[in-house]
């Protein structure tokens, strides 16, 4: 039986092998064809160059550039449509996470973005809502509510309301003509790194933060003058303590002494510590040095970031001098550079950031 039915499929057998067969050659030749043609024009272009001792190169690379950039320009609506979420505007789309949702006792409810502003919000007024709620809610202080929305007293809200909150706290200022920077900042109260470092105020000069009449501008921390803040002042001066151990141990001390301009906020990472006389500037904590000078064109300027081999890095930007090299080891408390004025910066003043796993933290949190 199975000799009849072996003997049934053997034409079966022989015309599938055949078929294979001739399949088999027919793309081997198919194959070997096209290869051979892309070896004579890859040799041809190749002894061309060649002959021209290289006269045709860079034409030949700015063209083979240009076509990949065409290439990248034409697929990406493409890969756009694959994958959602490709060139989303984080300003403009709010993630779910961000959105918190209030529901009164009348049923009601007030929709509050956390996310990070750009410019002055409108919010009205809820039953029970008071100056230092919304200012919480809002993470702002009280006095940004009351000057922007011209308030005599915390009671002096209502509800259905609407008032003006500002992204950060501060003042919102108005340019008049002949007010520059340092004018306002000395108006009120205020730094005017701060301003610069505040990532939507505008600049008619990048470069020497010149102002247009008639612009508003906002000052971080700035305080109106001849009124009483409701809220405390957040600034504190300290002092630079002596040398400590010679291993980092994760306790750091303050690398100089001085008046603390700026505090760390969301876009402003660190520290800004101001003292007219320019004093050294110590190691938090030891470490290897693994960044010393101005490494590129960024706002730093002359800078140091130490690692600690801990998990922490500390960073000392605005530098007008420094001391030490990559890859040399510090003691905590040891000079490594003078403070200064380079970079993006307004005046003379150390920023100081510390990082843990890379992300920055707030530094009044860990100096002593």
């Amino acid at each position: 039986m199975f000799k009849r039915i072996r003997k049934t499929l053997a034409p079966l057998t022989r015309d599938i092998k055949e078929f294979g067969r001739l399949w088999y050659w027919y793309l081997y030749r198919r194959g070997y064809k096209l290869f051979m043609q892309f070896e004579k024009i890859k040799g041809f272009i190749a002894k061309s160059l060649y002959r021209q001792r290289g006269r045709f190169s860079r034409p030949f690379i700015h063209v083979s550039m240009g076509g990949l950039i065409a290439l990248g320009v034409t697929l990406a609506p493409v890969l756009a449509e694959s994958f959602p979420g490709i060139g989303d505007d984080p300003w403009t789309d709010v993630p779910p996470s961000s959105i918190v949702r209030e529901v009164t006792d009348d049923g009601t409810s007030t929709v509050v973005s956390d996310k990070v502003r750009d410019k002055v919000v409108e919010y009205e007024v809820q039953p029970g809502d008071t100056v230092s709620v919304i200012a919480e809610k809002f993470g702002v202080d009280s006095d940004t509510i009351r000057w922007e929305n011209n308030l005599a007293s915390v009671n002096d809200i209502r509800p259905r309301q609407t008032l003006r909150i500002l992204p950060v706290s501060g003042i919102n200022h108005k340019v008049a003509r002949g007010e520059t920077i340092y004018s306002i900042a000395k108006k009120y109260n205020a730094n005017p790194q701060a301003m610069v470092d505040f990532p939507f105020n505008n600049f008619a000069d990048n470069e020497t933060f010149a102002l247009a009449v008639g612009q508003t501008i906002i000052v971080p921390d700035g305080v109106k003058p001849n009124q009483i803040p409701w809220s405390p002042s957040l600034a504190v001066s300290r002092r630079t303590p002596d040398a400590g151990a010679v291993s980092a141990t994760g306790q750091f001390v303050w690398p100089a002494g001085g008046l603390i301009t700026q505090r760390y906020v969301w876009y402003h990472k660190g520290v800004d510590i101001a003292n007219p006389s320019l004093p050294s500037v110590l190691a938090a904590d030891a470490g290897r040095v693994v960044v010393a000078g101005w490494v590129d064109n960024s706002g730093y300027g002359n800078r140091i970031i130490i690692d600690h081999n801990n998990g922490y890095q500390t960073l000392y930007a605005h530098l007008s001098r420094i001391y030490v090299t990559v890859g040399q080891t510090v003691k905590r408390g040891d000079a490594i550079g003078q403070e200064g004025s380079t970079g993006r910066s307004t005046g003379p003043h150390l920023h100081f950031e510390i990082r843990r796993g890379g992300v920055a933290v707030n530094p009044l949190e860990y100096l002593r």
